[in-house]
């Protein structure tokens, strides 16, 4: 196949790529930065070049977005929504003036846009979802993703929860606070945290390109989410951390201001089900949090 994966060097585009190329796909990258044979300038707001990558690709992925790790201040506000808005408006016009379309175009969403919820587990069909800053991003992303219908065209929005590897994202940050001693509760640790293990993420998008029956919104997280109080607990456990001392919500407050961060990215509960992967025949490699961590504290 030849896919295309937009905003493509990060820790997920850099991860599918690999598992793509390794099966044999032809794998572009567009980026506002390119260094490689395989990756074309972009500048996520204007047509280019790379429009002409488009034609007869078999696979679009749109992973663009300035990352929400960051203060929620204005300017990074306005950032996060307009990346992610603008790249997905301009690949639409794109794909749009293409003689042959991409088969199916997989649009990056989040587990975020599910109101906190402890005890509703959210899937695809029952999932509520509210109304902040983080929620209407993916709202507003979603609804610019989906305005365009394309008969040609199969879409389906990520709806990703927090990914776990061991070259980048969360994990490597949560084994060192853990290392340090730190790795109690974050919070009250009721929050509950939906994660997914990089391989199946990898795997979970094959799986969306081969079955044909797969379309709109899809989870894209591991079936069991845990409570962050019994996530840490089980990473201390594992990594024989005897201890680790917990961090209430003002700790929490002082030190993303230092880490130039937001306390809702450690305090927001994501309690998410991947029911549709599940009922269309999806195996987890990794569906509980101590296979993850057994398998990452190995590798």
């Amino acid at each position: 196949m030849k896919i295309i994966i937009a905003g493509g060097t990060g820790f997920l585009g850099e991860n599918l790529e690999k598992y793509f190329t390794e099966k044999g796909n032809q794998v572009c990258i567009f980026t506002r930065n390119p260094q490689r044979k395989n990756e074309i300038y972009w500048d996520a707001q204007t047509i280019g070049e790379w429009k002409n990558s488009l034609e007869k690709a078999d696979v679009l992925i749109n992973l663009t977005g300035k990352s929400v790790d960051c203060r929620y201040h204005e300017k990074n506000k306005q950032e996060i929504y307009s990346s992610r808005i603008n790249s997905t408006r301009i690949l639409q016009e794109a794909v749009d003036q293409c003689a042959e379309k991409p088969k199916i175009w997989l649009n990056a969403s989040s587990a975020t846009i599910y109101v906190h919820s402890e005890n509703h587990l959210n899937t695809e069909e029952n999932g509520i979802i509210g109304d902040d800053f983080s929620m209407n991003i993916c709202k507003s992303w979603e609804k610019e993703f989906f305005a365009v219908k394309n008969e040609e065209i199969r879409k389906v929005a990520l709806r990703t929860s927090i990914v776990l590897g061991n070259n980048g994202g969360a994990f490597p940050k949560l084994k060192m606070i853990t290392k340090l001693g730190l790795g109690g509760k974050q919070g009250r640790g009721n929050q509950m945290v939906s994660w997914i293990h990089i391989e199946d993420f990898c795997r979970a998008v094959d799986w969306l390109i081969q079955d044909q029956n797969l379309s709109g919104t899809v989870n894209i997280t591991a079936p069991t989410p845990l409570s962050n109080q019994n996530m840490m607990k089980k990473l201390r456990h594992k990594m024989k951390v005897p201890f680790g001392l917990n961090a209430p919500v003002w700790q929490l407050e002082i030190a993303s201001l230092f880490l130039n961060t937001e306390t809702e990215l450690l305090l927001k509960s994501r309690n998410v089900y991947p029911d549709k992967l599940i009922k269309s025949g999806f195996q987890f490699s990794y569906p509980t949090f101590d296979e993850v961590i057994l398998n990452l504290l190995e590798s």
